[in-house]
């Protein structure tokens, strides 16, 4: 258990950044799934379209640190690749 006032402040500001990061990811996963989902009822128009939506996720994610560089353009090649 924290004593400290800054270590009692430090657990608050952890547990908010923690949500925070928590929905970065989960847009993140649930853009990609809704892309990878279009792609197998076998529209790959629509899934071109979803595109910019996932790659903008996986962007704000790489951004705040979320998810690290090159993972960020590792799951973002792997998108375009299907879609084409």
């Amino acid at each position: 258990m924290p004593i400290t006032s800054s270590a009692k402040k430090a657990i608050r500001v952890s547990k908010r950044k923690k949500l925070i990061n928590d929905r970065r990811t989960k847009n993140m996963k649930e853009a990609i799934k809704k892309l990878e989902k279009t792609l197998k009822a076998g529209t790959k128009e629509e899934a071109a379209k979803m595109l910019p939506a996932a790659f903008q996720a996986v962007d704000k994610a790489a951004k705040r640190g979320v998810i690290k560089k090159n993972t960020a353009s590792r799951k973002k090649a792997r998108l375009a690749r299907l879609t084409k």
